[in-house]
């Protein structure tokens, strides 16, 4: 591997970085380092006009009340951007943090989850949600979840202004379309085909004849994420960074 050889993670970040560009405030949970890093990078590339607040951080969290305070600050609609991730994501983008299996006699069921937390009242306030999965399966993106931690979508009468924007995984992304509650293939990551991406993924979904390759750093933005950002990151997710960067 030469330096400048970008590891999975990393086109994960290179993937997610662009779509928060255009905002104001994007806050991350405590167990993201992958978003965490993408939104860190988004505000190197702003000159630091967008705000990264990372639950969990001493220097990137302005909150002194922790989860309650961001719920109300989302809920004030002051948060552009949020992550989610699942034990299992399905087609209409539904997010399961709670477990598979007999779940109708929860806690008894075949595997736990951490639980959901506030994930489904940040689904439904924070206007972009993007989701996001390492491992990219059929075990992981599955047709139907066995449980509905955060639903995807809404009916027409409910007020909803927040919901799933994308989803980026080991292989490529997805965007979704809220009205017709399904994802279309946006790019390949490096390396993957269409047709790695069907067999690894357990719903349907919508792609065009020609799927772009997902856009990776410049040299200067690969050095600085390697560098800077690494830094900044390693005092929030240790680990994450002395695995991918040995910082």
């Amino acid at each position: 591997m030469t330096d400048m050889q970008v590891r999975p993670a990393e086109i994960m970040i290179a993937a997610i970085a662009p779509m928060l560009q255009d905002l104001s405030h994007v806050a991350v949970g405590a167990q993201s380092p992958i978003p965490g890093s993408a939104a860190l990078l988004a505000r190197h590339r702003s000159g630091g006009r967008l705000r990264v607040s990372i639950l969990g951080s001493q220097k990137h969290n302005p909150f002194t009340d922790g989860g309650r305070e961001l719920f109300d600050c989302a809920g004030q609609g002051r948060i552009d951007a949020f992550f989610l991730s699942g034990g299992q994501i399905d087609g209409g983008a539904n997010v399961n943090l709670v477990g598979v299996g007999d779940i109708a006699n929860y806690p008894r069921a075949d595997q736990r989850f951490p639980g959901s937390f506030g994930s489904s009242y940040l689904y439904f306030v924070i206007p972009r949600v993007i989701l996001f999965r390492e491992e990219h399966t059929p075990r992981t993106l599955v047709k139907t979840v066995d449980f509905i931690s955060a639903p995807g979508t809404s009916s027409p009468d409910v007020y909803r202004p927040g919901g799933p924007y994308a989803l980026v995984t080991s292989l490529c992304v997805f965007t979704f379309d809220k009205k017709r509650a399904r994802f279309t293939l946006k790019s390949l990551h490096p390396g993957v085909s269409k047709a790695d991406v069907r067999a690894a993924t357990g719903f349907d979904y919508d792609e065009s004849a020609d799927v772009p390759q997902t856009e990776l750093f410049s040299r200067e933005d690969l050095t600085v994420l390697r560098t800077t950002i690494a830094s900044e990151v390693a005092e929030t997710y240790p680990g994450f960074a002395a695995r991918l960067w040995n910082v």
